[in-house]
């Protein structure tokens, strides 16, 4: 009887999964939903990809993440968890002969470095993970030495302490002291949206073979192995002294790597007696097997770049014959050109490989095989650029052959292979991994495989090798990015983006959302972001355009500099050229319903337009720039506005207050929400009062959202939510759909 009724039922839910589902816009709800990839990390026999997955839990206001795996080739398979925890874990690194994995985990207060044993067969973990490191102020960013004995991992600690023991006291005496206040001697007392508790970074080395020992052989039954203990575990100091190592930074690529022979650590670090007016970050390299031995002396470590502008994430190559680095030229400029050098270790001798190339090189690797040409075998070296908003990939050689751009395959269908905004690059086994994503869909992980002959360096076309977020997508109605160009300030050609919203018809009339970018120095394009997602912005009967105006990146380091003590002039033509050239090319836009929304420097451009057009009907303002006088004593990042102002305020006070949205407060007009976050130490909250009050004295419509427990970005799920609703419901209130009136 069972029988009977299991076919019926079988045939109606065939047929319901067999209907296309109708497809709806998106919603806050749906990007909350979507799992957040990191970067991929293949197995050393190119079998398999790690990585990590961010989830939101949205009622719960909170983010996890967890690692996943999935095959590297063959069919496309949905990821797997790798370890069924209800730990947050992240940065899975392989050893080297892919035996083990190591990871950071959240299962202790604070966060340490755990491993357990990897069987490339089945894909899966054996045994039981158990804690690598047990140091009381945490540990984090854990790296192989290529010979697998010992594992680098960072740890901020107090400078002036010998042991871990010192750290620990001192940290549980500012827990339990009833004074709170702070002294400071030197500036960079705060940065981005924290203070630095004295603390400094520095990066430590353990022995891996014996922490496998020291588990083993303290395991017992039903008991967890602790964290390895002895002399021969305890963890060294490779970076000791009063600096960061590795200096802050918001992400990307490693900052530090270990020589393919295990012997030596290449890291960045700023030495610059003022941090605060400082870019001047250094590579070094130190001896590391020495430091791993128990009572070994501190090494020495020596400075190999000479750049008086940034050096950072040293990579060496797989025969350890080279160490590239990326490099600006420039002191005190942050968006300056980064070039790619390449130091040959055995003369010492430096080169620049993208001197011909005007592009800022990102993230790069080198490709583990040597590739063959007429002459023989060479080096090379692969990096993303952003170039007129996509981020393609790039091929050079040792020998000075390239920038080559990454070439799809021939007869390969534009719609299968979409212009890449790649990042995170790693090459295993002739084969390159990258994370890719577009307007439409968040990070998902691809490869394309490398011939071993030089010819257009990628020939094939990229094949996706993770789906972690296309169920949820395929019932998403989402509209293109499209391009469209025109002539900005002196006459010079300037890229703008559209997106349409879902159900679009071109014979209707639809308002305008006009996002301006923050940076300056950045872009707008084929990308995904969580915070200022332009599909969200149009999903509610909005067209939102996007001008990549003067100082904008990957159109050439000319025009990026060309808005340096610029900053009200040559954007804000480009923005109103862009304004003029949309209204006048798309009839479907309506001119009487417009906002324009930015935030950083985007929201230091809402104020200026705030005191020089009435063009929009409402303006959102968020962390901006006001006085540009305050915000120089507020901030902690003193080498921007001294390179964006040309100085101190006290020696250039004439272009500060040129540019300075306060000193036309006279003529504001427009309805203006503003938004500021509480810990932004970029941009201090005092920036957004100074607006608000302003705004209020003038009497002119204005709210503020203010968050206590944000910085300079809103990160927390549930401050999001309201974030995007407070501004969608502002721009809808003076330019919704359904408006009619003033």
């Amino acid at each position: 009887m069972r029988v009977k009724l299991l076919v019926p039922i079988f045939f109606l839910v065939a047929a319901a999964f067999a209907q296309s589902p109708q497809k709806h816009p998106f919603t806050f709800e749906d990007m909350m939903k979507l799992k957040r990839l990191d970067e991929p990390v293949p197995s050393p026999d190119g079998k398999w990809v790690v990585f990590s997955a961010t989830e939101v839990d949205l009622e719960a206001n909170t983010k996890i993440s967890h690692l996943w795996i999935v095959p590297a080739s063959g069919p496309a398979a949905a990821g797997k968890r790798l370890n069924e925890t209800p730990n947050h874990e992240e940065r899975p690194r392989f050893s080297p002969d892919g035996k083990r994995l190591i990871w950071t985990s959240k299962a202790t207060d604070p966060t340490q470095i755990w491993m357990c044993d990897f069987d490339s067969g089945s894909g899966a973990l054996v045994g039981k993970p158990h804690q690598v490191t047990d140091i009381s102020t945490g540990a984090d960013g854990a790296i192989w030495s290529p010979d697998g004995k010992n594992i680098v991992f960072g740890s901020a600690v107090y400078p002036d302490c010998k042991d871990d023991a010192c750290n620990k006291q001192r940290d549980d005496e500012l827990k339990k002291s009833k004074v709170k206040a702070k002294i400071f001697t030197k500036l960079f007392y705060r940065h981005w949206n924290a203070f630095t508790e004295f603390k400094r970074s520095h990066l430590f080395v353990i022995g891996a073979d014996s922490v496998v020992a020291a588990a083993v052989s303290a395991a017992e039954p039903n008991k967890q192995a602790p964290a390895a203990a002895g002399a021969s575990t305890t963890p060294r100091d490779l970076t000791p002294g009063d600096h960061d190592v590795p200096p802050f930074h918001l992400g990307g690529q490693d900052m530090y790597a270990i020589s393919p022979d295990g012997q030596e650590l290449a890291y960045t670090s700023n030495i610059d007696e003022i941090e605060a007016t400082s870019t001047n970050n250094e590579i070094f390299v130190v001896p590391i097997v020495a430091a791993a031995v128990s009572g070994g002396s501190p090494p020495t470590a020596k400075k190999i770049s000479t750049s008086p502008g940034a050096d950072t994430t040293p990579l060496y190559s797989p025969d350890g014959k080279y160490l590239a680095w990326r490099s600006q030229a420039r002191a005190g400029f942050e968006a300056d050109k980064w070039r790619l050098f390449v130091q040959d270790r055995q003369s010492g001798k430096t080169r620049d490989l993208t001197e011909k190339f005007d592009r800022s090189v990102g993230s790069f690797t080198w490709a583990d095989i040597a590739l063959r040409n007429v002459q023989g075998k060479i080096d090379v070296i692969y990096f993303t650029a952003e170039d007129r908003g996509i981020s393609p990939i790039y091929a050079l050689s040792t020998d000075g052959r390239g920038p080559t751009a990454y070439v799809p395959k021939p007869g390969g269908r534009p719609e299968a292979n979409p212009p890449l905004h790649a990042d995170d690059l790693s090459f295993v086994n002739s084969t390159i991994f990258f994370t890719n994503m577009s307007i439409t869909s968040p990070a998902e992980i691809r490869s394309t495989w490398i011939p071993d002959q030089l010819g257009s360096f990628i020939q094939e076309e990229p094949k996706q090798v993770t789906h972690m977020n296309d169920a949820l997508l395929s019932q998403i109605e989402m509209q293109p990015l499209e391009s469209f160009t025109f002539k900005g300030a002196n006459d010079e050609e300037v890229q703008g983006f559209m997106v349409k919203p879902p159900g679009f018809d071109p014979n209707k009339k639809y308002p305008l959302k006009f996002l301006i970018h923050g940076g300056p120095q950045g872009a707008w394009g084929n990308e995904w972001t969580y915070r200022w997602n332009a599909e969200l912005f149009a999903a509610n009967g909005y067209v939102v355009v996007m001008i990549n105006f003067h100082g904008s990146t990957g159109y050439g380091q000319k025009f990026t500099d060309s808005i340096s003590g610029d900053w009200g002039g040559k954007p804000y033509i480009d923005l109103m050229k862009g304004l003029d050239y949309v209204e006048k090319t798309y009839p479907f836009i309506d001119k009487n319903r417009q906002a324009a929304l930015g935030a950083s420097y985007g929201g230091y451009m809402a104020n200026w337009l705030l005191g020089h057009t009435d063009r929009f009907k409402c303006i959102v303002s968020h962390d901006g720039m006001f006085n540009s006088e305050s915000a120089y004593g507020t901030t902690e990042e003193l080498w921007f506005n001294e390179w964006e102002f040309k100085g101190p305020p006290w020696k250039n006070r004439e272009l500060y207050r040129k540019w300075s949205p306060h000193l036309f407060a006279d003529k504001f007009k427009t309805p203006t929400l503003v938004i500021h976050g509480q810990n932004d130490y970029r941009l201090d909250v005092s920036e957004g009062f100074q607006l608000f009050t302003t705004l209020q004295r003038l009497k002119i419509p204005s709210k503020m959202l203010y968050f206590p427990d944000e910085g300079h970005w809103v990160l927390k799920p549930q401050n999001s939510r309201l974030w995007y609703k407070t501004v969608n419901d502002w721009v809808d209130q003076w330019c919704g759909p359904s408006r009619t009136g003033p």
